[in-house]
């Protein structure tokens, strides 16, 4: 197979590589911050929309199946064109994203709004690793990849409790249109420092990202990856209804509880990427265990207020750490085949966030949370099995 990057002279100066990286970060933070904005305002949203919890829900469900759909494609429809105008287009599509949602009269348009961020996402996330690739001397690839990925991190962290302080004193549609002003300053900064990508024809299409799919192991390592992003966003959609019908927090306690997972999140990003380089076979199935473990213990202790906090705080520490440890594992298992790899990972998570939002919007509506978090743990489970299989054929391909 041949990679879909090409290479670089890495002839600008360390500054301007530096700045290219800090500017795709806080992309990638408004990108996550974005998509993830209606788990912390679901009620209100919903409210003022006259929607049920499940049908706000599914802004998030319409958000990753656009973004599959763009993953796949988006290499295929711009075969040839430089890079650096695909991914500034992909950003001005958030900005447009935010107003349209910040300005929603109706569900419809609301809708379309999160279409219009679907494609964004699933445009930038899929090309990221292939362009920081390029932007970045080799040596220095894996600890720029590591700083975007700390605006995600950081996103995690802060978007949850923000957005709901955020809706307490603005409203839901102020928080947002805050999007729109870091979408931006993003457009601009990466404007002024990305270099010029030309892009190659005929490497990277929809049909070379599924052709890897036949490939077992990565077969396998794909289904793992999608039974873990649908089990943990199953419950983690619905956690702000949750908490407030269940455990009956206030708004500044929900947005203290979403802190707590958000900075739980921040410090696992930051251990797990020296335990992925030594451990990598051990962490990952690790993940989706706890994971379990956590969603079905939450269903007994959601009445009290301090138990709930600790298992959430635990449940943030280690699903962050899930993107991290899997894309280790593409970079090892697709080390020539980035931008297809790329797509096919994205169009994996997305599809899975997708199905697991729309899943327990179902189940939370028409059965109740109960059904919703067994459906989350049972799914983690079923990822867990997946991923040690995953960790033992790579044993034996390595022995």
């Amino acid at each position: 197979m041949t990679s879909s990057a090409i290479p670089l002279q890495h002839s600008h100066s360390s500054r301007q590589v530096w700045g290219a990286v800090l500017a795709m970060s806080l992309c990638a933070f408004a990108l996550v911050a974005s998509e993830f904005l209606p788990v912390s305002l679901l009620t209100p949203l919903a409210t003022d929309l006259s929607l049920t919890e499940g049908q706000a829900g599914q802004a998030i469900s319409i958000s990753g199946f656009f973004a599959v759909v763009t993953s796949l494609l988006l290499s295929t429809l711009t075969q040839g064109i430089d890079r650096k105008p695909v991914l500034l287009a992909t950003t001005a599509l958030m900005l447009v994203s935010g107003a349209l949602v910040a300005f929603a009269p109706n569900y419809p348009t609301l809708m379309l709004g999160r279409a219009v961020l679907g494609i964004a996402i699933g445009g930038y996330w899929s090309m990221s690793t292939a362009v920081m690739m390029r932007i970045a001397p080799e040596a220095l690839v894996p600890k720029a990849i590591a700083v975007m990925q700390g605006g995600t991190a950081l996103a995690t962290a802060i978007a949850a409790p923000v957005g709901s302080y955020l809706g307490g004193l603005i409203g839901w549609r102020g928080a947002f249109f805050c999007v729109v002003p870091l979408a931006a300053i993003a457009l601009i900064w990466q404007a002024f420092t990305l270099p010029a990508m030309p892009g190659e024809r005929g490497t990277a299409s929809a049909t070379a990202s599924l052709r890897l799919l036949l490939d077992s192991k990565v077969a396998l390592g794909m289904a793992a990856v999608a039974f873990l992003f649908m089990g943990q966003f199953t419950l983690f959609t619905y956690l702000r209804p949750f908490l407030e019908t269940v455990t009956q927090v206030d708004v500044p306690t929900l947005s203290l509880l979403l802190l707590i997972i958000g900075v739980a999140g921040l410090v696992g990003t930051m251990m797990v990427g020296s335990l992925v380089g030594r451990h990598l076979f051990r962490v990952l199935p690790g993940i989706p265990l706890l994971m379990a473990v956590i969603a079905f213990a939450v269903i007994s202790t959601g009445s009290w207020v301090v138990p709930t906090a600790v298992l959430l705080g635990g449940w943030g520490l280690i699903a962050t750490c899930a993107p991290v440890g899997w894309f280790t594992w593409l970079a090892r298992m697709l080390p020539e085949d980035a931008e297809a790899g790329g797509g096919l990972m994205v169009a994996v998570i997305q599809l899975a966030i997708t199905v697991g939002a729309t899943l327990g919007g179902v189940l939370y509506d028409g059965v109740g949370y109960q059904a919703t978090f067994i459906a989350s743990g049972m799914m983690l489970l079923v990822a867990t099995a997946l991923t040690m299989r995953v960790g033992r054929q790579s044993t034996v391909n390595r022995s």
